[in-house]
């Protein structure tokens, strides 16, 4: 396979994990509310995924378990600080520290144990094509459900009534709540399927991306992906692009030491957390842009009887 096709089909790959997480938490902050336990939740998802593998043998059975992983966690975090009013930033940061503890402790018996063998996918006689079928046709079904699901989510937001709903509670719940809308409810719906998303993103990177499980295995990427909402604006056909540019950055390191750049390995490594920082701190040289086009009411509880 030509190294440039064997990079953007590595990119896409890597970039499916981020962009299936980031969709989720763009739900959340839509709707208002913050989640900063996306790590935690890919690691319980990539658990969960993992050993309903181990044990069913097929993949999709590891991509449901990390959904309702992810959604159980989150419907905790969602009563926590809908309902009951904490800190969306401390509430966030316990639960990705409770789900790494978690994800660690239950997945001793896992660490040594094998996946069955999966044959490679393409789409029919696409993938045949020069250049373009190894780049682009030969990905697990999981990337062509990511571009899916931008397409969704851009028409559910933008384009039903629904959507409108959703996000006129991220932008000012005591207006939707004066509507009659049950803004607190609405909130738990759309945390609760972020945290879905981001425990199938973790399902697919333990039965997929890097079919085994480790201890702390998602790597930051929970972090990369709460940024790249920021970085994107709070757009998902921008958060898809984004994602595809972050994972890139990350094949990036294995496609120069593999061509024998005499480059140190650590700073390699640190290429997309870095590339992370800089595009936050370039985005934060402009509060009013971040103030025009993120929820107003991201962060903040909602007191019905304010």
């Amino acid at each position: 396979m030509d190294a440039t096709a064997l990079l953007i089909a590595s990119s896409l790959n890597a970039g499916t994990v981020l962009a299936i997480a980031a969709l989720g938490l763009l739900i959340n902050e839509k709707a208002g509310i913050v989640n900063l336990g996306a790590e935690g939740l890919m690691l319980c998802g990539a658990l969960a995924g993992f050993a309903a593998v181990v044990h069913f043998g097929a993949t999709g059975w590891g991509f449901l378990a990390g959904l309702g992983a992810g959604a159980l966690l989150s419907l905790v975090f969602g009563v926590l600080v809908i309902w009951l009013n904490t800190n969306q930033y401390a509430t966030g940061l316990a639960l990705s520290l409770f789900g790494a503890g978690l994800s660690a402790f239950a997945g001793i018996p896992y660490t040594q144990a094998k996946l069955p063998e999966q044959g490679m996918s393409a789409v029919p006689f696409l993938s045949d094509l020069p250049f373009v079928g190894p780049a682009l046709f030969r990905q697990h079904p999981m990337a062509y459900f990511a571009v899916l699901l931008t397409l969704a989510l851009v028409w559910f937001l933008y384009r039903t009534r629904n959507g409108l709903v959703l996000r006129s509670v991220g932008e000012s719940p005591e207006s939707a709540h004066a509507l009659g809308y049950p803004v607190r409810r609405i909130r738990l719906l759309a945390v609760v399927a972020g945290g879905a998303l981001c425990g199938l993103a973790g399902a697919y990177v333990s039965t997929v991306y890097t079919p085994l499980w480790v201890e702390g295995m998602i790597a930051g990427k929970g972090w990369i992906a709460l940024a790249l909402t920021t970085f994107a604006t709070w757009r998902p056909a921008r958060v898809l692009l984004g994602a595809y540019l972050f994972g890139g950055l990350t094949m990036v390191q294995f496609h120069l030491q593999g061509m024998g750049v005499d480059v140190p390995s650590q700073f390699l490594t640190m290429l997309p957390y870095l590339a992370t920082v800089v595009v936050l701190v370039l985005i934060s040289r402009s509060p009013l842009w971040i103030r025009t086009n993120m929820p107003q009411s991201l962060g903040k509880p909602f007191y019905p009887g304010a």
